[in-house]
């Protein structure tokens, strides 16, 4: 097997109840940005948020559709945590993002990998803010 160049996971599905009540909140909240936001068509869209200037993966939102989907908006992973949220100051975007409201479900605590609290999105899905010991993470 001959070996590959360059690859990287792209785009992660975040089934979301609405799009525009999850673009507001991820900007409103996080401070991310619409990196794209196409029609499909039949009220579907293709939009893609991620932190400001990120060169890494971002959420594509999809809009639930059906009662399968529906089900699992805000636990897409049986209450684990989902997403991980780098960040190069912990305390900065911590106290920043508690004063927009997020809500944090710890205090921050201190792990062998770096500082790290666990907060929900508007749908109750659970993600780490993480500023990690070593950068290249």
């Amino acid at each position: 097997m001959s070996p590959v160049a360059s690859r990287r996971i792209a785009l992660t599905t975040l089934v979301v109840r609405d799009y525009d009540e999850a673009i507001a909140w991820y900007r409103e909240k996080l401070g991310f940005e619409v990196a794209e936001d196409t029609p499909l068509g039949q009220g579907k869209r293709w939009v893609v948020m991620g932190p400001q200037g990120a060169d890494g993966a971002c959420l594509l939102l999809a809009r639930a559709d059906g009662s399968v989907q529906e089900a699992v908006v805000g636990g897409q992973t049986g209450g684990r945590v989902f997403l991980f949220l780098h960040t190069d100051d912990f305390r900065r975007d911590y106290h920043a993002m508690q004063a927009r409201g997020v809500a944090f479900r710890e205090e921050p605590r201190q792990e062998n990998y770096g500082t790290v609290a666990v907060f929900a999105d508007l749908y109750g899905n659970l993600w780490d803010l993480i500023e990690p010991r070593n950068t290249n993470v």
